[in-house]
């Protein structure tokens, strides 16, 4: 078993306080948005050895296949979607061939992997997940009665379905639009909000927004998308190409071992219209709740279709008196989201983990266990055979 150090992102859309106190460790000055688990090289973990040592993690175990974040907001992400593994690859050539730095403000393409991912609440956990259907967003447009309400349900009524809806994406995207059209939107939501008349929770949610981007076009698509909530030890899967937009609270997200982030709104970073509406334009992409299976008593398995990743999640207490065997698996990255715990191998290994700290369990890290009281999430590769969890799609 090997502690890991993991490295922090301080993104402005972060809390002060989430991961602060979920670590232990008080407040923060900065709003603390991300803790990366892993090897990407942005932000690469690093294995704290016995004899004070470090070391990359990848040195250790290569570049891992997946990717685990904590993730706190305080206020709503950029909209963002994130592209199939063929335009990532096309993508990242083409930036490297260019010569843009890794880190420049904008750049796209971090790397040339994929980035389906799935979502694992720690607190209530709100999105923007996904387009809703055609008929849902008429019934949203329609009562906010303004011009541009009424051009996007004009085009939208004349020609349903996926293709129409990407095409008004583009074209509020590239259309010198009035933002005080936008503030008009706003204040007809907020009205009809006021009122008790609000269409699964859209106008809600765009006057929540507006308090932090009150002109931002990113608003209007907000409109035209699923509102989800997850309760603490619910999950949802993202594949790629689907535009979403976390909103608040704090998570465990597991992921392909990518940062490529195509974004349409709702941020100050760099975006790329034209490589959003290509992603979006791949066809409907899957957005689903993941109905996780039981491995015994203790432990859920959250494992959706596609093999990239699965997230086993296992509850210790004194009903289990001798311990629960974690999950086997050529290596893993485990994360203690609850109380304290102990874990112990068949070969005398052992590690004490309180809330937030997290170990990388290899190969000969045989007969796992953990003791205690608390809650682990363990992330891994599932095996051709293992457990497939039953997807509940959105749409």
């Amino acid at each position: 078993m090997h502690r890991l150090r993991n490295g922090v992102k301080n993104y402005d859309w972060g809390s002060p306080d989430a991961i602060p106190q979920f670590l232990g460790d008080g407040g923060s000055t900065d709003p603390i948005a991300e803790v990366w688990i892993g090897t990407h090289p942005l932000s690469p973990s690093i294995v704290l050895e016995d004899d004070g040592s470090e070391r990359l993690l990848s040195d250790l175990t290569g570049d891992l296949p997946y990717m685990v974040k904590l993730l706190a907001a305080a206020r709503p992400l950029s909209l963002q979607v994130h592209p199939s593994k063929p335009l990532a690859e096309i993508g990242f050539a083409r930036e490297e061939e260019a010569g843009v730095p890794l880190d420049a403000p904008h750049r796209v393409y971090k790397d040339a992997n994929h980035k389906p991912e799935m979502v694992y609440a720690l607190s209530t956990f709100d999105s923007l997940i996904g387009f809703r259907p055609s008929a849902e967003i008429l019934r949203v447009l329609g009562p906010l009665d303004t011009e541009l309400t009424q051009r996007l349900s004009d085009e939208l009524r004349a020609d349903p379905g996926f293709a129409t809806i990407v095409k008004l994406i583009e074209h509020l995207l590239t259309a010198d639009i009035d933002r005080a059209e936008v503030r008009r939107i706003v204040e007809a939501c907020r009205g009809l909000s006021e009122v008790g008349l609000d269409i699964k929770r859209a106008y809600q949610t765009a006057v929540e927004i507006a308090e932090h981007y009150p002109e931002d076009i990113g608003v209007v698509i907000a409109l035209m998308l699923n509102r989800m909530t997850l309760q603490p030890g619910e999950a949802a899967f993202l594949d790629t190409g689907v535009i979403h937009a976390h909103l608040s609270g704090l998570c465990v997200e597991v992921m392909a071992n990518s940062d490529n982030v195509l974004r349409a709104g709702l941020t100050s970073k760099h975006i790329d219209t034209a490589g959003l509406v290509a992603c979006l334009q791949g066809g409907m992409a899957r957005v689903a709740r993941v109905t996780p299976d039981f491995l015994d008593y203790d432990t859920e398995v959250f494992s959706p279709a596609g093999g990239n990743f699965a997230l086993a999640v296992t509850q210790i207490s004194a009903a289990a008196p001798e311990g629960v065997e974690l999950v086997r698996g050529d290596g893993s990255v485990l994360m203690c989201t609850g109380g304290n715990v102990t874990i112990t191998t068949d070969a005398g290994g052992k590690v004490d983990l309180r809330r937030g700290e997290s170990v990388y369990l290899d190969a000969d890290d045989r007969g796992a266990t953990v003791h205690g009281l608390g809650e682990v999430a363990q992330a891994y590769v599932p095996s051709s055979r293992a457990l497939r969890s039953r997807l509940v799609d959105v749409v």
